[in-house]
């Protein structure tokens, strides 16, 4: 029995077999893993919609999909570079490369880091980045961690924004995507802050 789902195949170019392979691995590297949100869904989702982002928006290159599907699998479980090598060829494995945060780094780090970096990323990798925010502010805005007040959501947000600035010029109806929901969220955010001022509630987390 294989216990490392598509390790055992190279890139077979075939893109429907590819994307299912990497779906598959990506659910076995994730599988013990949670999102934040109040619903604790499956970690899985996140990659799945960053490629169905992607889709939606006109982006069918087997390469920046593959990568938005593993993009967290590096970072966030045992994966290897070398093992996505293998498994997805050395375009895939870039991509997931250039999107790779350093976990030694403190957390702080690592966001000025992105901010730094986006501008330099390959347009695959630029591509994964800008799916990657527009799901992570829409659960942000809707689905957030229990514990984050509106003003951590919001600043949240207004760091993304400085990670997109690097990585415009990519995708024009992404980014328009991207602007659509952060203003929405923002002005979201805004009046729960006002109706919060006038009407504290003293058992809110934030």
């Amino acid at each position: 029995m294989q216990d490392k789902p598509g390790l055992e195949d190279a890139p077979m170019n075939n893109p429907v077999l590819d994307l299912l392979r990497a779906a598959r691995f990506a659910a076995d590297r994730h599988r013990d893993q949670r999102r934040k949100d109040e619903a604790a869904s499956p970690y899985i989702n996140h990659p799945l919609a960053a490629a169905e982002t992607l889709a939606r928006h006109g982006e069918l290159q087997v390469v920046p999909l593959l990568g938005a599907i593993l993009h967290d699998t590096i970072e966030d479980t045992d994966t290897t570079l070398d093992e996505l090598r293998k498994a997805f060829g050395e375009a895939v494995a870039q991509v997931v490369a250039e999107v790779t945060d350093d976990r030694t780094l403190t957390k702080e780090v690592r966001k000025q880091k992105q901010v730094e970096k986006a501008p330099t990323l390959s347009r695959a990798a630029k591509l994964v980045k800008i799916a990657d925010k527009i799901c992570n502010i829409t659960d942000v805005i809707h689905s957030p961690p229990r514990k984050w007040s509106t003003e951590r959501r919001r600043d949240y947000l207004l760091w993304t924004s400085r990670v997109m600035d690097g990585c415009r010029g990519t995708n024009e109806a992404l980014e328009a995507t991207y602007d659509r929901i952060l203003q929405s969220g923002l002005e979201r955010l805004e009046e729960s802050g006002l109706q919060r001022l006038e009407n504290p509630n003293p058992d809110s987390d934030s």
